[in-house]
């Protein structure tokens, strides 16, 4: 399986031969990026607002995900459930998806524009052992730096992937990515162009952040 970052909460996920790509929350031109464009299997869109629901910019047939329920698509499972983007149970900007998916016996999970001061019981519950946590760091429209540490210890994923924070282009005002780094008592680590891992890699791994280039 193979991750790749467009920027923002858009990821390209491939499965081990590359003949299944998925993709998350993809954006338009208005956020000041390029948007993600090409073919695709599946795409999820965790929200309606434009920084996450460009869909339009893919070619073929892509079966959508664009809410809560359990979906099984060419092998890929994925279970989405309800959240809140904000912290006012939704009052200000609505639901969001957070999406479960496994593929090639990997387990993510894309918590969207994530806004909740912290996950419930039940959520927790319904998310269960999770490989690698895709989270936005960047606070504003989601939860903030230190936000997202206290959710990472509430997952205890294998590896912590972040999203939706600040990066070269990018109109929207939100914090970059260093902020949750020194949460988490990190130094700026390099960025990698791609993730690429199977099953057996995350066996007895301990806990680890990467960050990704756009």
């Amino acid at each position: 399986m193979t991750i790749s970052w467009y920027g923002h909460s858009c990821f390209k996920i491939t499965n081990s031969g590359g003949h299944l790509t998925i993709i998350t929350d993809p954006f338009d031109k208005s956020v000041g990026l390029n948007p993600p464009r090409g073919s695709a299997d599946i795409i999820t869109v965790s929200h309606e607002h434009y920084d996450h629901n460009n869909i339009k910019s893919f070619s073929g047939a892509p079966f959508i995900v664009n809410g809560p329920g359990e979906y099984e698509i060419k092998g890929v499972s994925i279970f989405g459930l309800n959240s809140f983007h904000d912290e006012k149970q939704g009052q200000e900007r609505g639901l969001n998806a957070i999406y479960l998916i496994e593929i090639d016996e990997i387990r993510i999970c894309h918590l969207g524009d994530f806004g909740q001061e912290k996950l419930t019981d039940e959520q927790l519950e319904e998310i269960g052992e999770v490989d690698i946590l895709m989270i936005p760091v960047g606070g504003t429209y989601t939860i903030s730096a230190d936000e997202a540490v206290e959710i990472v210890e509430q997952i205890e994923p294998r590896l912590i992937v972040p999203m939706h924070y600040k990066i070269p282009g990018l109109k929207i005002n939100i914090d970059g990515v260093d902020k949750f780094l020194k949460e988490m008592g990190l130094t700026q680590k390099p960025a990698v162009d791609k993730i690429t891992l199977k099953k057996k890699d995350l066996a007895n791994k301990e806990m680890e952040v990467a960050v990704m280039k756009p």
